[in-house]
């Protein structure tokens, strides 16, 4: 794609901010005086959709940039066809803003939700669905977590819920230590009950345990739940 540039070259430079970064903080401790190295951190971007690269690849990229030079954020931009070349997509061909936004919302699960990459996208599921968010793609093939008891479950489980966020999930283990939680109670954390609904037992209420995943997939589209939203941001948590 780009015969000019060389993958080693454009991985020595992070390496080195990382390694300077990790220098001034152990000087800090020594000398308070140390200016502060990349006072925000180390960041990257990755273009999506030039070459035919899975959503696995993608993310099994961005770990390993975490993991090895412990970025602060790894941005997705979806490739734009500006040129007519055969090793190019087709001019009018952009990448769907909404396979930006999948790529976002499983970096916000592995970050924020305690997801584990292999999780979200692997030998068997290589591309994130576009009509439904990451998190709900995994419950529904794994029907066997649900429904989750909200007045039992630990905070790990009660985050793997669709409908429920980091803030929500925080607000059902301190509000349960005083008395148990009903349907009514949750929907006032903010909850989005029509996701959470069929993934949750609570009180009188049981979640969907008969009907099959596909099923319950089409039932939840049909009402909108987790559709994609033109005004999504990819510096917001708008998914849950």
């Amino acid at each position: 794609m780009a015969p000019d540039k060389n993958h080693k070259d454009m991985i020595k430079p992070m390496a080195s901010i990382h390694q300077d970064i990790l220098k001034f903080k152990e000087e800090k401790k020594l000398i308070k005086s140390t200016p502060i190295f990349a006072p925000a951190g180390q960041s990257s971007q990755m273009i999506i959709g030039a070459t035919k690269e899975s959503d696995l690849d993608i993310i099994k990229t961005s770990t390993t940039l975490y993991q090895k030079f412990n970025l602060k954020r790894v941005y997705f931009s979806g490739y734009v066809p500006v040129l007519e070349h055969k090793n190019l997509p087709i001019l009018g061909t952009p990448v769907p803003l909404v396979r930006e936004n999948r790529l976002y919302q499983t970096d916000w699960l592995m970050r924020f939700y305690q997801f584990n990459p292999q999780e979200i996208v692997n030998e068997d599921h290589p591309n994130l669905d576009l009509e439904i968010d990451p998190k709900l793609s995994w419950a529904l093939r794994n029907r066997e977590y649900f429904p989750i008891d909200v007045n039992k479950a630990d905070y790990h489980l009660i985050l793997r819920i669709p409908g429920v966020g980091v803030k929500s999930a925080k607000k059902i283990i301190a509000a349960r230590k005083f008395g148990a939680l009903n349907m009514d109670k949750l929907r006032k954390f903010g909850i989005a009950m029509n996701r959470a609904q069929h993934f949750i037992t609570c009180g009188n209420h049981v979640g969907a345990r008969d009907m099959d995943s596909l099923t319950l997939r089409q039932l939840i589209l049909q009402n909108g739940s987790s559709k994609f939203s033109a005004n999504f941001s990819p510096q917001l948590s708008l998914f849950q």
